[in-house]
């Protein structure tokens, strides 16, 4: 199912309906402000959900099916071998957005030295997404054009 013309938010922000790509009944995928990996996105629940337990059967039914579907078609499209799935569910955790959402990571052979680095890769970037969104820092961005492009592209995938 493509985006509408919905709004969404990701915890306490906004997010632009041209970053979403695809949504069903109970969730949506987004493009990434900072992937740490090409086609590296994000599924959450339409409803704002801090935490994994909060969520009602259909909506984890459907999240874990969004993100089995949205993987399968970026791992294909991108001629990856794997996928990185995770949830930071709270703040030891890692969890910066107070906003349940699944990392969908394609993977590769080499992608990083070593396979786990990846969730130090990932911590990291919460923690520098939460000051960028705390402390409004500067830095450098994904342009919403660049998000609009990938999401859309994304979309012709999904729309098969």
């Amino acid at each position: 199912m493509t985006t509408s013309s919905s709004s969404y938010v990701f915890g306490p922000y906004k997010i632009d309906p041209r970053e979403v790509f695809y949504t069903t009944p109970f969730s949506y995928a987004m493009v990434n402000l900072r992937p740490l990996l090409p086609a590296h996105v994000l599924v959450c629940p339409k409803r704002l959900v801090p935490r994994f337990t909060d969520l009602t059967a259909d909506e984890t039914s459907d999240l874990w099916l969004t993100a089995q579907k949205v993987g399968s078609r970026l791992e294909t499209f991108h001629n990856a071998t794997s996928l990185t799935l995770a949830i930071q569910d709270g703040p030891q955790a890692g969890q910066t957005v107070p906003h349940v959402h699944i990392h969908i990571m394609p993977r590769k052979g080499g992608d990083f030295e070593k396979n786990d680095e990846i969730y130090d890769a990932l911590d990291e970037k919460e923690k520098e997404l939460k000051q960028k969104l705390d402390l409004d820092k500067d830095r450098v961005d994904r342009s919403i054009e660049e998000m609009a492009n990938e999401a859309s592209q994304y979309r012709s995938l999904l729309d098969q």
